[in-house]
Parts: C-alpha cells; sequence; structure tokens
C-alpha cells in the first residue's frame, strides 16, 4: 500500500511532464533560396547604376523552419527531436524574443531581415571599393525572417558586379549554399542552427558550404555526405576561397 500511495503524485507527475507546454522550439532544415536567381517571382537582387553580369551557378542561403512561438510543445515532442538527426530542440528564447506577441516577432525578424540587406549591402561596395552614393542595391526575400542571409546577400551583390575579378563566375558553376551574418566592416558573425542548415543546402544541391567558422564543430558534427565544408570570418575571406576553390590556386581552408 505505500508503494502504491508514493507512486500516485509521480504518475501525476509524469502525466503533466508528458502533457503540459514546454518552454521549447523544435526545429527542422528550412527552405533555401539561390540569391542569385528568383524568389517567388522576383529577382532577390537588383542593381542599378552599375552594369551587371551574367551569373552562373547558384549561391543559397539557408534557413531553418521552427515550431511558432505560440505552438504547443510536449515532452514526446521533445524527445523525438533528440532522438532525431533532422530536428533540433532549441530553448524558445533562443529562436524568438521572449514575451512578445506573434505579431511584434515577426515585425522585429523582418526589421532584422531590413537591417541585414542594407548591412549586406553596405560591406559589399566597401569590399569592391564602389561609392554607395552612385549604386543601388535592392535585395528582396519573401516570407523570411532575420540576420543570417548576410553573408551570402554580400557574396550574390559581389558576384553579380564582378565575379570573381577575372571574368568568371564567383561559384565557379557550383551550387554554394552558406549562412553567416556579417557587419559594414566585412566581418562574418556565428547564426546557430547550422547542422539543420547544412541538411538543407545538401537537400537542395549544394557541394559546398560556408560556415562561420566559430561553428565549424557544430557543422561538422552532422555534416551531410558530400558537402564540403569552407570556414569564413570575412567577406574577403569568403571571397578568397571561392575563387581558390574555382582556380584550383591558393589554399582553400577547411574546418
Amino acid at each position: 500500500m505505500a508503494v502504491a500511495v508514493c507512486a500516485l503524485p509521480v504518475v501525476g507527475l509524469l502525466a503533466t511532464a508528458v502533457f503540459a507546454p514546454l518552454p521549447f522550439s523544435v526545429a527542422q532544415p528550412g527552405m533555401t533560396a539561390n540569391v542569385l536567381g528568383e524568389n517567388k517571382g522576383e529577382p532577390v537582387i537588383t542593381i542599378s547604376g552599375a552594369e551587371t553580369r551574367k551569373t552562373g551557378g547558384q549561391l543559397r542561403m539557408t534557413t531553418i523552419e521552427a515550431t511558432g512561438p505560440d505552438a504547443r510543445v510536449g515532452l514526446g515532442d521533445v524527445l523525438d527531436g533528440w532522438f532525431r538527426t533532422d530536428l533540433a530542440v532549441m530553448p524558445r528564447d533562443s529562436v524568438y524574443p521572449s514575451g512578445d506577441t506573434t505579431e511584434e516577432i515577426q515585425e522585429y525578424n523582418e526589421a532584422e531581415m531590413k537591417e541585414s540587406q542594407d548591412t549586406a549591402t553596405e560591406a559589399a561596395l566597401a569590399y569592391l571599393g564602389e561609392d554607395s552614393g552612385d549604386i543601388e542595391v535592392t535585395l528582396r526575400l519573401a516570407d523570411v525572417g532575420g540576420p543570417s542571409a548576410g553573408l551570402l546577400f554580400s557574396l550574390g551583390i559581389v558576384d553579380k558586379l564582378d565575379g570573381d575579378g577575372s571574368g568568371g563566375d564567383l561559384t565557379g558553376g557550383r551550387v554554394i549554399a552558406g549562412t553567416g551574418t556579417i557587419d559594414t566592416a566585412g566581418k562574418v558573425g556565428a547564426v546557430g542552427g547550422v547542422t539543420l542548415k547544412t541538411q538543407a543546402a545538401h537537400r537542395d544541391g549544394a557541394t559546398v558550404f560556408l560556415v562561420p567558422a566559430a561553428e565549424c564543430s557544430d557543422a561538422e558534427a552532422e555534416l551531410p555526405e558530400g558537402l564540403r565544408l569552407i570556414p569564413v570570418t570575412t567577406l574577403k575571406g569568403a571571397v578568397g576561397s571561392l575563387v581558390a576553390l574555382e582556380s584550383g590556386k591558393g589554399e582553400v581552408p577547411s574546418c
């Protein structure tokens, strides 16, 4: 009888844990988009005030897709996510700003994306030595928020204006994917969710993935077969690595 009585509260706690919502989000590989091409019928990068190149290959920005801020995530969802390589369990506050409404979170993510686009443009034009007052760059990417496409936006602008600097494509005709924030000085920052983004990149045909150097170990942990990692810390370094990969001359860094 004593055992049975003591067990009742335990059963109650387990039932509560199973059915109670938990402060997590479950993420999976999201969409990717070729910044050199179109997204939902519109060019991702439009440049006026300077002659642009016809580019080959692809530069694909990558995303993760997470359960919404109002989604009910239970213990079963968390356990499932922990035991699957195509899902990741993340603290909800690391995915969404704490305490905001769904509408406020959407506005926040859109503002981050806009700031990322402006910064990426400034970084790319500064790298090329172009006057931002003479060249107008418009970036469009529907239904994507946050700052993690900054590096790929900058590379796309560089490829459309200058390519590899010698008349060829920065991509070398490959499908290149990657992630990373960027600041106006061209410094690349970490973003999170890298293991899921490498899966999205591989799914969509990429053979090379540009990863913030600080996240090399995370990216290597569950790297899809046939996907090559290139660590980057700056826009200049990323361009140099892609040129070396294309030409076969010079060192291409690895994780």
